[in-house]
């Protein structure tokens, strides 16, 4: 049978749904030429095994294992550019998308009625029952006015994860396609020039089978994060943006320790013939926003290689003090250097901030969250 459709299948800890989810995807599509290619980023629960030995014995099931990064939508990326399909879907592998779809989102693809498919919890027939709180169902909701000003492109949900569209479409410009953060249909909608003829399905959205939600509480971020890609990322690179934002957030952590620990020893005080209160206060403040950027770098700037596991965690701190170490000994030492001769301590502690963080960036990008 001529391959007519591959299925992309992004997982992340989704080893108990797979089975079921191809089970399901061989009733729905009956008489078509279908493959499905399981994108996973390497399961702690042994998804891309259980993947593998479905494969072993269908043909039709492929597999792609992603070792040291995330990410829903670069997965998606990755497995559309993958098939040999001339069309192409995406789809969640927890049951919560229902694969009885594809077949007349296949047609309206095929046929020309369509450039785009895809499924929507808000349209008339559809709901959005399987969210997990009403919470997310309104932030849903907000998201997708937003998203339809970003795209120019009126659609109930946007934000939809459940799509098709030909491969070719979507190949001429995946070199454009940011990868960042969740929201895949989102990047191709902003990304792809010109009106794309989009036709939308309503969808019974239900409550996922087994596991937990891919979606922590970064989701939200990193839906912004991927409108300021879209918008800034070609002027600023999206990574050096957060990891900058989130250093201007540590220069207020750092502003409030120096002037805790000043209040607390008096502007003055000395500690023997060179350690000033400054000199203290310099150094908690600098070891204690350091910290806290570390902190906040692993959960927004580097989820897609987030440290995860409180061993892990030690270490990529250790490798982050070890690797800022230079930056931090040129913070203080600057800093205090500029004080004895005679500036404001604040400005002084500013530029040994600014110093310290161009080594920051450098190395820790390379040496904590990437590889040596």
């Amino acid at each position: 049978m001529t391959l007519q459709l591959g299925i992309v299948l992004p997982t992340y800890n989704e080893r108990g749904n797979l089975a079921r989810l191809i089970a399901r995807l061989d009733v729905a599509l009956v008489g078509i030429g279908w493959e499905a290619i399981v994108v996973d980023d390497n399961s702690p629960d042994g998804t891309a095994d259980e993947a593998r030995g479905i494969a072993r014995e269908d043909p039709r099931i492929r597999v792609l294992e992603r070792i040291g990064r995330r990410g829903l939508s670069s997965a998606a990326i990755e497995g559309m550019c993958a098939t040999a399909a001339p069309v192409v879907a995406v789809m969640d592998a927890d049951h919560q998308h229902d694969p009885a779809l594809l077949p007349a989102m296949l047609a309206a693809i095929e046929s020309g009625e369509a450039d785009l498919a895809y499924a929507s919890r808000f349209a008339e027939g559809g709901s959005a029952a399987g969210l997990s709180s009403r919470h997310r169902e309104k932030g849903s909701r907000i998201a997708n006015r937003i998203a339809n000003k970003v795209t120019g492109i009126e659609l109930t949900d946007p934000m939809s994860g459940y799509f098709m569209l030909r491969s070719a479409t979507l190949r001429q410009d995946a070199h454009r396609l940011s990868g960042v953060g969740f929201k895949i249909l989102l990047d191709i909608l902003a990304t792809i020039p010109g009106p794309l003829r989009v036709r939308e399905f309503p969808l019974r959205f239900a409550a996922r089978a087994e596991g937990e939600s891919k979606l922590d509480r970064t989701v939200v971020f990193e839906f912004l994060v991927g409108l300021y890609d879209k918008w800034l990322g070609k002027i600023i690179p999206t990574r050096f943006a957060l990891f900058a934002t989130i250093g201007g957030l540590g220069v207020f952590v750092h502003m409030a320790v120096l002037a805790t620990v000043l209040a607390a020893l008096g502007q003055q005080a000395e500690f023997g013939r060179w350690i000033t209160a400054f000199d203290v206060g310099q150094t908690i403040a600098a070891l204690t926003a350091m910290s806290f950027n570390f902190a906040l770098n692993n959960a927004l700037t580097y989820a897609d290689k987030r440290l995860v596991g409180a061993r892990a965690v030690l270490a990529g701190w250790l490798r982050f003090a070890l690797t800022c170490s230079v930056g931090l000994l040129a913070n203080i030492g600057v800093a205090a250097l500029l004080v004895r001769m005679g500036f404001h301590q604040y400005p002084a502690a500013l530029i040994g901030i600014v110093i310290g963080s161009v080594w920051n960036y450098a190395l820790s990008s390379r040496f904590v969250w990437g590889r040596f």
